[in-house]
């Protein structure tokens, strides 16, 4: 049996990792600092609480262990705080990772997973994104993604220590089981904020924007449902064993859902009003960040199970009703 490390598994999509290995068979062990995630979330594998800026923890917690791999997940990603305290995102999401990779070749460990994001890419140049897209960043986190991008090449160079980067974009839904869901405080991701104001736990769901070149005038975002980018974690790992090979990958279903349509699946999926308070633009919001993943179908293997924008809502909208 197979052991990994997954760092951020008490998050919203570290968690629903570590059940989606269990079930797959493997053995997996946790390491989180709780910062923003929940111990209850853990129902699968051990839950070792720690930060992995602790370099003797780690060197404690990889004699202990026999890891095949390791997957990170555990970043700080709110792009608007990172313009306004970016220290806390280049210490946490570069020297804390640096840290862990440290940890990593002195255990020999050598396969490593890494959560990456479509903000490496920056002001899309084309509808789609593809992995030949530049990469050109517009904030403290999508730069602090990309830093690491770079040091996985360094590392791979000077170690053999093989990665995959997952870029994806728009991390929807919830555990289909039910199980498991989102929890951010703040929340700041548009399904779950529409679901609570169906819920009634918001009076309102704020708008930023009527007026882009798109349909509706809404903002076009590419929606991925969790358990898919679960998937694709697990064939990265597959890739890494059998290829020995470090690569980058977008995830997503390549099709554009408009904040309104969004709105409007809600009010089906729930059955409730949603009532919506249209507002200016917000600064730095692109039209359209839709992305190609063909690249990922290609080589991966990689279909999503659930692409359907009724199935995200659907499942978080469960999830909603039992918190």
């Amino acid at each position: 049996m197979q052991s990994i490390l997954v760092v951020g598994g008490a998050g919203y999509i570290g968690s629903h990792m570590v059940k989606y290995l269990d079930r797959a068979g493997y053995r997996v062990v946790v390491l989180d600092n709780l910062s923003t995630g929940h111990a209850d979330a853990v129902r699968y594998g051990e839950l070792i609480v720690g930060d992995m800026a602790d370099s003797e923890l780690l060197d404690r917690l990889f004699r202990s262990h026999r890891f095949d791999a390791v997957m990170h997940f555990a970043a700080f990603s709110l792009v608007g705080e990172s313009v306004g305290n970016p220290g806390k995102y280049y210490r946490n999401n570069v020297a804390n990772t640096l840290n862990l990779l440290d940890a990593m070749v002195r255990h020999q460990v050598r396969h490593f997973v890494f959560s990456s994001t479509a903000a490496t890419f920056g002001e899309p140049q084309s509808d789609r994104i593809d992995e030949s897209h530049p990469q050109k960043p517009i904030n403290p986190y999508g730069r602090s993604k990309l830093m690491v991008e770079h040091l996985l090449a360094d590392y791979d160079a000077a170690y053999g220590l093989k990665s995959v980067c997952l870029r994806y974009f728009n991390a929807a839904g919830a555990d289909p089981e039910g199980e498991l869901g989102e929890r951010h405080n703040p929340e700041t991701h548009l399904i779950p904020l529409v679901l609570q104001a169906a819920s009634g736990r918001r009076s309102h769901i704020h708008v930023f924007g009527t007026d882009y070149d798109t349909p509706d005038g809404s903002c076009l975002r590419d929606y991925i449902h969790v358990q898919d980018l679960c998937s694709a974690h697990q064939l990265a790992l597959q890739w890494l064993q059998a290829r020995q090979q470090s690569q980058q990958f977008n995830l997503g279903n390549g099709d554009g859902y408009s904040v309104l349509d969004v709105i409007e699946t809600a009010r089906t999926v729930t059955g409730q009003q949603i009532p919506v308070l249209i507002e200016d633009r917000r600064a730095g919001d692109p039209a359209r960040l839709i992305a190609d993943a063909t690249f990922a179908h290609q080589h991966l293997g990689w279909k999503p199970e659930y692409p359907a924008l009724e199935d995200m809502i659907a499942h978080a909208w469960h999830w909603e009703q039992s918190i």
